[in-house]
């Protein structure tokens, strides 16, 4: 531990840089529009899941569907 105070303010505005640097880091991963961007890109790259990505979208909207008629017909 350095008992110099030059030493440890150098210390304490090394650390903070590196708080900050994590913490924008975590903001940009947890980003909702960039968390879509990815997604976007990683279909880009991968075309073949694409099909995969609407055969669940359409399973979920018929069964949204199916979920709201039959609430009705009660």
């Amino acid at each position: 531990m350095a008992d110099d105070p030059d030493d440890i303010q150098r210390d304490i505005e090394r650390t903070r840089a590196e708080l900050a640097r994590t913490v924008d880091e975590i903001a940009e991963r947890v980003s909702p529009r960039r968390a879509a961007h990815r997604g976007v890109e990683h279909l880009r790259t991968h075309p073949e899941q694409v099909a995969t990505v609407v055969a669940v979208a359409a399973a979920f909207v018929a069964l949204v569907v199916l979920l709201r008629r039959r609430r009705r017909c009660r």
